[in-house]
C-alpha cells in the first residue's frame, strides 16, 4: 500500500546514517545470524587505553616466522595459483579443440569457394536482375543448393555447439555472409517465418513485421554486399521440426539464382538427413560430406595436453582418473562434462592443498632457481607442513630444510616429464589398436601395477594369463600396456619405423633412451634395404616363435618391446609415489564425487545442525551443544525437530522454540511492575515468534526436510529426512 511507506517507524539510532526506506528501493534479504543487544560498556581509565595501545605494535620477526600455512596471506596464494593454473588449462583446451578443428575448417572453406565459383557460372545474375522482387524459374538442377553435411558421429549437442560457434567466426573472418539457425528457429510453432526472421536479423540486422525473401534479395544487391557467399549454419538437423526445415528449403531453392545460398548442416551420420527430410526436399540438396572429430578423439588430444603433458602444473591420482573417465562415459562420452569435473577437481585440490600456491613456480622456464628462492622466503611451520607430508615420511634421508624442498619439487618436475614421454611412447603404438589414451593413463597412475612391475623384470614377456597378475582386477586394469608391448612385436617394418620416428620426438630430453631408438631406427633401415631371402627368414622365426618367450631374440621388433619395457619399469612411476607430489596431484575422488554428484538434502542437514562451526560468532562459541537465541531461526528450529520421531507436535514445536528465542530476553528482563505498554510490546513479540516460526517451517520445507500437516494429522509435520 502507499501508505505503508510514510507510517514506518522512526530508525534507531544506530542507522541514522542509512538512507531512508522507500517503497521503491525495497530488496530481498536472508538474516543469517543475530547478535545480542550489547550491554553498554565502561570507560576503561587512560592507563588501560595507554596499555592497550603500547601491545598493538607492528608484528617482528617471530610472529612472522609464526604464521601457519592456513593463514590468509597463503589462502590468496592459492587462489591466484588457482587462477593462473586453470587459465592456462582453459587456454590449452580451447587451442586443441580448435587445431582438431581447423583441418575441416580449411577444407569447408575451400568447398564453399569451388561451390560459389560453380553458382556464379551457372545462375548467379547482376545486381539489378537480384534487386527484382521475384525469383528466377530454372530447371530442377540448377534450383540445387551446395550443402555441407558434417558428420558429428553423435556426439552430444553441447560439445559440438561451439564447434559451429567456431565455424561461424572462421568463415566470417574469410569474408563470406554467415547466419547460424538452432532448431529452436524451425519450431513448428513459429513456421517458416521464425526461421526467416532470424536469418534477416543476423544478416540484414533488421527485423521486419513480415518475413519475405525478397528483403534479402534486395539487402543482398547492395554493392558492399554482392559477390560474396551466403552461409546458413543448421546446427542440428534432427532437432528442427522436418515440416519447417522442408519449407525453408523449397523456399529458399527458388531464389538459388538470385542469391548464392550454401547451407552448412550438423548431422550424426550420413543417412540423418534422408531418414529426416522429405524426398521433394532432399532433391534440392547438394550434398557433400565432411566429418568432424569423434568425442574419442578430442579426449585423447585434451587428455594428451592438460594430463600427461602436465604443461600447467595439474595432475589427478589414479582414483580421480578413473571417476573422470567413468563420469565421461556416464554422460555420453560428452566433452563438456569432463572439462567442468577437470575444473571441479582443480578448484577441490588449490582450496584444500597448502602448498599448492608452488605450482606456479614450478611452470617458470628457470623453475629451479625460482623454487629455491621461494622456498627460502618460507616461514618455519610452512616448511614442517612441507616435510610432515606422507609422501615425505616414506623417505628416511631428509634434510627438512627449504633447498631440500626445492629439490624435490624440482626433481618432481623431471620425472613427471620422463613418465609422460613413456605414456606418449605406448600410445603411439596404441593408436595402431585404437585404444584410447585416458584408459592408458589410468593404467599408468595405479600404484598397484606399479608395485607389480617391479617386481616383475621380464614385464616384455608377460602374457594376459601370466601368473604374475595377482588377481582378474589387476589383469584387466594390466592388459593395456601388455597389450602394446605385444603389438609392437608383431607390427610391420614400415609400421615400427613411423613408430621409432615419433618416439624420436617424445624423447628428445632422455638422451639415453633416444640414443637407443636411434639405433633401432639404424637396424630398422638396414632390414628396409635387405634381401628378400633375409625377411623370409624373419618371419619364418617369427612363425615358430610369436611372443619372444624362451630365448633371447635379435629381431627388431623384439628389440623395440624390450625397449618398451624397460622404459616403462623405469620411468612409468605413478605420481602418487613420487615425493611432494601433493602439490601438484589431486587424489581425494570422494570430494570430487560428492561436489559433482552431491547429495544436497545431507548438506542442508549438516549446515543446520552445525550452524556455530560455520559462522564463528563469539555469542555461539560456548563449546556445550546449547542453543542460542542468536541462531539462525531454521537451525534453531532443525536441532529443536531432532528430538522428535518421524512426526512433530506443532505446538510442543512451537513452545519449544518460542522457550529458545526468549532465553536470551529473559536474561535482560527488569523486575518493574509490568505497565500496559510492556504488555502490548509483550504481544506484539508473541506475534513476531509466531511469523518467524511459521517463516521456518516453510524453509524447511522447501529444503524437503519437512511435509506440511496434511487434514488426517492437522496439528503434526512429517520429518523426511534422518540422520546424516
Amino acid at each position: 500500500m502507499p501508505s505503508s511507506a510514510s507510517s514506518e517507524p522512526p530508525s534507531s539510532p544506530s542507522t541514522n546514517t542509512a538512507a531512508p526506506a522507500t517503497g521503491d528501493d525495497l530488496q530481498p534479504f536472508f538474516i543469517l545470524h543475530k547478535a545480542l543487544p550489547r550491554r553498554p560498556e565502561k570507560k576503561a581509565p587512560a592507563s588501560a587505553k595507554r596499555k592497550i595501545d603500547l601491545s598493538t605494535s607492528s608484528p617482528t620477526s617471530a610472529d612472522k616466522l609464526a604464521v601457519g600455512p592456513n593463514h590468509a596471506t597463503y589462502e590468496q596464494l592459492r587462489l591466484d595459483a588457482f587462477n593462473i593454473v586453470w587459465s592456462k588449462i582453459d587456454s590449452t583446451i580451447n587451442e586443441v579443440l580448435r587445431q582438431i578443428n581447423v583441418s575441416v575448417f580449411d577444407e569447408v572453406h575451400k568447398w564453399v569457394l569451388e561451390s560459389f565459383s560453380v553458382i556464379k557460372s551457372c545462375n548467379l545474375t547482376s545486381a539489378p536482375e537480384i534487386h527484382s522482387q521475384h525469383p528466377l524459374g530454372n530447371d530442377v538442377i540448377c534450383k540445387q543448393i551446395p550443402t555441407a553435411m558434417l558428420l558429428t558421429k553423435n556426439a552430444e549437442f553441447v560439445d559440438y555447439l561451439l564447434t559451429f560457434q567456431e565455424l561461424r567466426d572462421y568463415l566470417k573472418s574469410m569474408g563470406f555472409h554467415v547466419s547460424n539457425l538452432s532448431a529452436l528457429d524451425f519450431s513448428a510453432k513459429y513456421g517458416i517465418a521464425g526461421c526467416l526472421r532470424s536469418l534477416l536479423r543476423q544478416l540484414v540486422m533488421v527485423t521486419p513485421d513480415v518475413a519475405d525473401v525478397s528483403v534479402l534479395s534486395s539487402w543482398y544487391s547492395e554493392p558492399d554486399n554482392y559477390n560474396r557467399p551466403i552461409i546458413i549454419a543448421i546446427d542440428d538437423v534432427e532437432r528442427c521440426s522436418d515440416s519447417v526445415l522442408a519449407d525453408f528449403i523449397r523456399m529458399l531453392s527458388d531464389w538459388v539464382s538470385k542469391l548464392p545460398v550454401i547451407f552448412v548442416m550438423g548431422v550424426a551420420s550420413s543417412n540423418t538427413a534422408r531418414k529426416f527430410l522429405p524426398s521433394d526436399a532432399l532433391q534440392h540438396l547438394q550434398p557433400c560430406e565432411f566429418t568432424l572429430a569423434s568425442p574419442f578423439q578430442r579426449m585423447n588430444a585434451l587428455v594428451e595436453a592438460v594430463l600427461v603433458k602436465s604443461c600447467c602444473g595439474f595432475t589427478v591420482g589414479h582414483e580421480v582418473a578413473v571417476f573422470l573417465r567413468n563420469y565421461f562415459l556416464g554422460h555420453d562420452a560428452t566433452i563438456t562434462s569432463f572439462i567442468k569435473a577437470l575444473k571441479l577437481a582443480c578448484t577441490k585440490h588449490f582450496s584444500m592443498e597448502t602448498l599448492s600456491f608452488l605450482v606456479v613456480h614450478m611452470l617458470d622456464i628457470n623453475y629451479e632457481v625460482s623454487l629455491l628462492g621461494k622456498c627460502k622466503l618460507l616461514p618455519v611451520p610452512v616448511l614442517t607442513h612441507a616435510f610432515d607430508l606422507p609422501s615425505c615420511k616414506r623417505e628416511k634421508d631428509t634434510k627438512s630444510n627449504s633447498d631440500d624442498l626445492a629439490t624435490g619439487l624440482s626433481e618432481l618436475r623431471r620425472l613427471l616429464k620422463n613418465w609422460a614421454s613413456v605414456i606418449l611412447c605406448l600410445y603411439e603404438v596404441g593408436k595402431l589398436k585404437k585404444m584410447q589414451l585416458l584408459d592408458i593413463f589410468c593404467e599408468a597412475t595405479d600404484l598397484r601395477l606399479s608395485s607389480l612391475r617391479s617386481s616383475n623384470n621380464k614385464l616384455d614377456r608377460v602374457s594376459l594369463s601370466s601368473k604374475n597378475l595377482i588377481d582378474g582386477r589387476l589383469a584387466f586394469h594390466g592388459r593395456s600396456i601388455t597389450q602394446i608391448i605385444n603389438t609392437l612385436r608383431e607390427l610391420p617394418v614400415a609400421s615400427l619405423s613411423k613408430v621409432l620416428d615419433l618416439w624420436s620426438v617424445h624423447t628428445e630430453e632422455m638422451d639415453e633412451i633416444h640414443d637407443k631408438i636411434q639405433e633401432l631406427h639404424l637396424m630398422v633401415q638396414s632390414t628396409k634395404s635387405g634381401t628378400s631371402f633375409q625377411e623370409k627368414q624373419i618371419d619364418c622365426h617369427r612363425m615358430k616363435n610369436p611372443s619372444g618367450v624362451g630365448k633371447t631374440s635379435f629381431l627388431v621388433n623384439d628389440k623395440a618391446a624390450a625397449l618398451l619395457g624397460d622404459m616403462v619399469r623405469k620411468f612409468l612411476i605413478p605420481v602418487e609415489s613420487r615425493r611432494f607430489h601433493e602439490v601438484v596431484c589431486f587424489r581425494d575422488v570422494g570430494t570430487l564425487r560428492t561436489a559433482l554428484i552431491g547429495n544436497p538434502r545431507r548438506e542442508i542437514q549438516v549446515n543446520l545442525l552445525k550452524s556455530k562451526s560455520y559462522i564463528r560468532c563469539s555469542c555461539c562459541s560456548s563449546s556445550d551443544n546449547a542453543l542460542s537465541p542468536t541462531m539462525h531461526d531454521s537451525s534453531v528450529m532443525y536441532n529443536l525437530a531432532q528430538e522428535y520421531g518421524d512426526l512433530i507436535n506443532l505446538r510442543d514445536w512451537y513452545h519449544a522454540f518460542r522457550e529458545t528465542v526468549l532465553r536470551g530476553r529473559n536474561k535482560l528482563k527488569c523486575r518493574s511492575p509490568v505497565s500496559k505498554k510492556a504488555r502490548l510490546a509483550s504481544e506484539s513479540d508473541e506475534a513476531s515468534i509466531q511469523a518467524r516460526f511459521c517463516s521456518a517451517v516453510i524453509e524447511l520445507q522447501i529444503t524437503g526436510l519437512l511435509r506440511m500437516p496434511s487434514k488426517r494429522r492437522p496439528d503434526f509435520v512429517q520429518r523426511i529426512a534422518f540422520g546424516l
